[in-house]
């Protein structure tokens, strides 16, 4: 269980609240995680929870901004720090790849939202997210173009769905395997070859 949260600020107990959530949903269905559940984790009662979350969707949009924006800021981190467009994209992938060790809840959340039937708040989040982070991801790799480090024939767009969908299957094997905080032991190996297929030739 989490630190109790009942004399928390607001803003701080609803932090608690996406924590919490993240928390539960590494070691069981989300969509099975009641806001008992939740509330129990975070030592509040149900109606303490509900002053701040209305419904459990709101507690699942709240968590869906609070990756949206965690992971984006590491992505943004890993491009600023580097000195090259392909170590950019090396950065952003490992850094992808931490975070989700590092909150292996996320990834089971995000697939079982993208799993709802009809349009939801959170999957909307999810689906903009997917946006910015194609956007950063086809800036990084025409900038490699323009400076010759990547291949000047490379499909952008395909270049930047690949390297989705590579960290995608990386998690789906990790969830398969249940061993999602693992997911960094192949990543670099499969980033190697990934590059190998975007640099431009020697």
């Amino acid at each position: 269980m989490l630190q109790p949260a009942k004399h928390l600020p607001a803003d701080e107990r609803r932090a608690v609240t996406v924590l919490a959530v993240i928390k539960l949903a590494s070691t069981q269905n989300p969509s099975d995680i009641t806001t008992a559940a939740i509330a129990s984790e975070m030592g509040l009662t149900q109606g303490a929870l509900f002053r701040h979350f209305p419904t459990k969707d709101a507690i699942l949009q709240a968590v869906m901004a609070w990756v949206a924006e965690n992971l984006l800021a590491c992505i943004d981190q890993a491009m600023q720090d580097a000195s090259t467009p392909l170590a950019a994209l090396e950065g952003m992938y490992m850094a992808h790849i931490g975070f989700v060790a590092k909150h292996p809840g996320v990834p089971r959340i995000i697939f079982s939202e993208l799993q709802r039937a009809g349009e939801t708040a959170a999957k909307h989040i999810v689906q903009t997210l997917l946006l910015h982070y194609g956007e950063r991801l086809r800036k990084v790799i025409n900038n490699g173009k323009a400076q010759g480090e990547l291949d000047p024939l490379l499909d952008t767009n395909a270049a930047a769905t690949l390297f989705v969908g590579t960290i995608q299957g990386l998690v789906m094997q990790s969830l398969v395997a249940n061993n999602v905080a693992g997911i960094a032991q192949n990543a670099a190996q499969v980033f190697t070859i990934y590059q190998h297929g975007i640099r431009s030739a020697p």
